[in-house]
């Protein structure tokens, strides 16, 4: 199994940028919902994608917002891939794939129950991203992902003493955090240093005893 792809979401601080630019997490998030506390305008975010790695994808993560703002930010260059955590549909879906054609457009669904998995699995996103809310930071029941048939990047509650945990036993395609990897509510080096070797660390897998090298005696 390949690694999963890690995002470390929230990024607003040159210092933030100097961090993932050391660590090299795959993807990194700026949020444009200005009810966030880790909002950033278009300028601060325009800034930060000049001093970040450009190895290192830019995410987009809006809520409801005028497909017109999702656009400048793609033509700009100042985010990669769009991620959708509203009640964007797919009318919305089809709208800004006419606007920004070939750029990725993840859309991010809460799981409370099996109906949720089961609506996000109809949805015509390009990347789903699994979460327990709005950057709450919660983990939702795992177990509801037994069923599911499409990659997904997992989010909510995830930090580095239960990443691999995630990893081992539902593989994702990739793991969203931020909280988890900050104090008093900025990132912290260590926490990322520690989620980042944890994820790509681990074998990706739970060994059988066969595999092991043979049933116990």
């Amino acid at each position: 199994m390949n690694k999963p792809r890690i995002k470390i979401c929230g990024i607003r601080r040159p210092e933030d940028v100097e961090l993932m630019n050391r660590e090299r997490p795959e993807d990194v998030g700026f949020v444009f919902w200005r009810k966030s506390r880790r909002c950033v305008s278009r300028e601060t975010a325009a800034g930060l994608r000049r001093q970040l790695d450009p190895q290192i994808r830019s995410i987009g993560v809006f809520v409801d917002a005028a497909p017109e703002e999702i656009t400048d930010l793609v033509e700009q260059h100042i985010i990669t891939v769009v991620q959708l955590h509203g009640h964007e549909e797919a009318d919305y879906l089809a709208e800004l794939r006419k606007r920004i054609p070939g750029t990725e457009i993840w859309k991010a669904c809460l799981i409370h129950s099996r109906d949720d998995l089961m609506a996000a699995q109809q949805s015509s996103a390009d990347m789903l991203l699994l979460d327990s809310g709005l950057g709450g930071g919660r983990r939702f029941d795992w177990s509801l992902l037994q069923d599911i048939h499409r990659p997904y990047y997992l989010a909510g509650g995830l930090d580095p003493e239960n990443v691999v945990d995630a990893v081992r036993t539902l593989r994702p395609y990739g793991v969203d955090v931020s909280s988890g990897v900050e104090q008093d509510g900025i990132k912290d080096g260590e926490k990322v240093r520690r989620f980042i070797r944890a994820v790509r660390e681990n074998d990706g897998m739970r060994k059988t005893e066969k595999e092991s090298g043979g049933e116990k005696a």
